[in-house]
């Protein structure tokens, strides 16, 4: 996922909250630096928010402990949300009828990078969008 760039991923698989509410949370905190996304995290209402709490917070470990990065300089890079496979209940109506209910979840995934990469990957793609504009003429 991070090929040879200094950073962590943390992946949490078969959450059962669908990937629709998990994408909002997923919008709050993309981009953020660790610190600020775990205070966001701490007062979001949503259900979800609890797991990706614990996801931030098992990345910047992560990340501490294999790449001996400091927990105070990461930055969310990539907030994944895949949807997981969905369970089929039925629900029985009048008349013999019955409605599907469909019991959704979802996979995430949550990669951290030091500030210097992020800043680093921005000016590369700033100075290779420029010279495509035409530059200085």
């Amino acid at each position: 996922m991070l090929g040879d760039e200094p950073g962590a991923f943390a992946v949490a698989r078969f959450v059962r909250v669908t990937a629709q509410k998990s994408r909002r949370i997923a919008d709050l905190i993309r981009g953020d630096s660790v610190e600020n996304a775990l205070a966001t995290l701490q007062f979001a209402p949503q259900a979800v928010a609890e797991n990706f709490y614990k996801l931030v917070d098992s990345a910047a470990a992560n990340a501490e402990t294999t790449e001996g990065l400091d927990r105070s300089d990461l930055v969310i890079t990539v907030v994944q949300v895949d949807e997981g496979p969905t369970m089929k209940r039925w629900r029985p109506r009048a008349k013999g009828a019955a409605n599907r209910i469909l019991k959704r979840s979802s996979h995430l995934t949550v990669v951290v990078q030091p500030r210097e990469v992020v800043q680093a990957k921005l000016d590369a793609a700033n100075i290779k969008n420029s010279k495509k504009k035409g530059g200085n003429r």
